[in-house]
């Protein structure tokens, strides 16, 4: 069952990298992190409120770990919406997506889980996929203007995202998923509003139009459903395969992009999502 809330999650991932961008199009990207989080900590609270996850057990352990996982996630929000705020979606979200391997290494490392060579076999073939994927695009806007700025943020994003992966899997041992992502989106929602403030850019809220805020509302809702449907996986399932999974949400978000923004994959790219896809299938068997 955990591997249906996994697809789910990769699904709902998808959808909310079109709808974030253009959310993030007309609005600062930490102001539009903000927004969305408040709407992804309502959705999480009522859904842990509906089937009584408070009821759980919180250790102080559990709780530790949550909170860093929320400090982790919020870092990698910060840095995914700057970073789509500047480059293509077709290029930051496979970066963003490269996060799986270091997942993967990390849950190696500290969650004991095998490194199999049918999983090393999968590594390579995400990393290169991924590696064919970034490769820059000739004559683009931000490459015109020397805004290059977009690979660095995403780099950071797969790093915080990857790290998000490895807490969450500790945190939410031993309570319900839904309890400890609604735990998680108040840490993040604490993290984006300070930086909001510190920036001054709050005033910025009001000047939001009715258009961008719908679907800023819309990205939030679709991010509280990826969350609450990984983590319940990743109650059941390893952390490096469901992590996989949900990466996989790179076919919707290259898809949607074609469709919204007329992003375009070249040869290489379209070879690089390809092999990010194999490998992922290869990670199930």
């Amino acid at each position: 069952m955990w591997i249906v809330f996994a697809f789910a999650s990769a699904i709902f991932a998808g959808l909310t990298a079109i709808l974030a961008k253009i959310g993030v199009k007309n609005v600062d990207s930490n102001v539009a992190t903000a927004i969305r989080t408040v709407v992804i900590v309502i959705f999480a609270g009522f859904m842990a409120f509906m089937i009584k996850g408070y009821e759980s057990e919180l250790t102080l352990k559990s709780l530790t770990f949550l909170i860093l996982s929320g400090i982790s996630t919020g870092l990698s929000w910060l840095c995914y919406f700057k970073a789509l705020q500047v480059g293509d979606v077709n290029k930051v979200a496979p970066i963003d997506k490269s996060s799986t391997v270091l997942t993967m290494i990390l849950a190696f490392l500290f969650l004991r889980e095998a490194l199999t060579v049918i999983k090393i076999v999968g590594i390579l073939m995400i990393g290169t996929g991924t590696y064919l994927m970034i490769e820059k695009k000739e004559n683009t806007s931000y490459e015109n203007t020397g805004k290059k700025s977009w690979l660095f943020y995403a780099i950071l994003s797969a790093v915080f995202a990857a790290l998000t992966s490895i807490l969450g899997k500790v945190g939410i041992t031993g309570i319900e998923s839904n309890y400890g992502t609604a735990i998680r989106s108040v840490v993040v929602l604490v993290m984006a509003w300070i930086v909001v403030f510190t920036a001054k850019k709050q005033i910025e809220v009001k000047n939001i139009d009715k258009k961008t805020f719908i679907f800023l509302v819309l990205s939030g809702i679709t991010t509280g459903l990826s969350w609450l449907t990984m983590y319940r996986a990743l109650q059941d399932g390893q952390a490096s395969v469901v992590v996989a999974i949900d990466k996989l949400s790179i076919l919707f978000t290259v898809a949607f992009s074609y469709v919204a923004f007329k992003e375009k994959l070249n040869i290489k790219s379209f070879a690089g999502l390809i092999g990010i896809t194999v490998g992922t299938l290869i990670l199930l068997i």
